[in-house]
Formats: C-alpha cells, sequence, structure tokens
C-alpha cells in the first residue's frame, strides 16, 4: 500500500497557522480511514482528527473550531489545516491510515486501531 510522508511542521508563535499535509498515495480508495495523531513528550499519542469514505469526521474536543482535516483527492493527500495554534499544541504530528469508522466523540481516536503510520513532522508553537 506504500508510504505515508507528512509534511508541513515548522515553528510558529501563538495564534498562528500551519498547514500539514500527507502523501496518502494508495490509501485513498473505495474504503478509507485516515487521521492525524500528536505525541508530545512524556505524553501518549492523541487523535487528533479523523475523516473516513462514508463521510465520518472526528475531531478531539481540544482542536474543535481551531483544525480542520480534508482529502486532497487530485493529490492523494491528507491535510490538517491548524488555525489559532496555541503551545499546548506543540508535539510531533503523524498521519495515520487503515484505520476505524470515523465518527465524532473520539471513538475512533485508538492508536492501536490504525494500521499504518508516518514518520511524523514536528510543530513547535511559542507563547
Amino acid at each position: 500500500q506504500g508510504q505515508l510522508l507528512e509534511s508541513g511542521g515548522g515553528s510558529v508563535q501563538s495564534g498562528g497557522s500551519l498547514r500539514l499535509s500527507c502523501d496518502a498515495s494508495g490509501f485513498i480508495g473505495d474504503d478509507y480511514s485516515l487521521a492525524w495523531f500528536r505525541q508530545a513528550p512524556g505524553k501518549k499519542r492523541e487523535g487528533v482528527a479523523g475523516l473516513d469514505s462514508y463521510g465520518g469526521t472526528g475531531y478531539a474536543d481540544s482542536v474543535k473550531g481551531r483544525f480542520t482535516i480534508s482529502l486532497d483527492i487530485v493529490n492523494n493527500t491528507l491535510d490538517l489545516q491548524m488555525n489559532s495554534l496555541k503551545p499546548e499544541d506543540t508535539a510531533m504530528y503523524y498521519c495515520a491510515a487503515d484505520g476505524p469508522a470515523i465518527r465524532d466523540g473520539g471513538g475512533w481516536a485508538s492508536p492501536d486501531e490504525f494500521g499504518y503510520w508516518g514518520q511524523g513532522t514536528q510543530v513547535t508553537v511559542s507563547s
């Protein structure tokens, strides 16, 4: 199925924006479940946002209204637009594929449910 490759991370001041992109070629077909996770030092990996081929989307409560997940079918990328960034958003962000159905409420957001992972891209937000 290929690899997942993230890009777009970087350093930004509090209140700024970043857009992450994940090359998900090979994982986008008739049936897919894709998500962004993040992991800060000393903390567990947590689900940030996900979407699936049935129109399901889900967001962590901490990012609702600030982050938007989308799928670019033309370029086969999973994107994450992050606005109003806060220092607590600082983490390594990972793209994941082959997960469960995505529904609002966080039930999809267990890392163990996803079979494929990218290497991650670092996001650092300074105050």
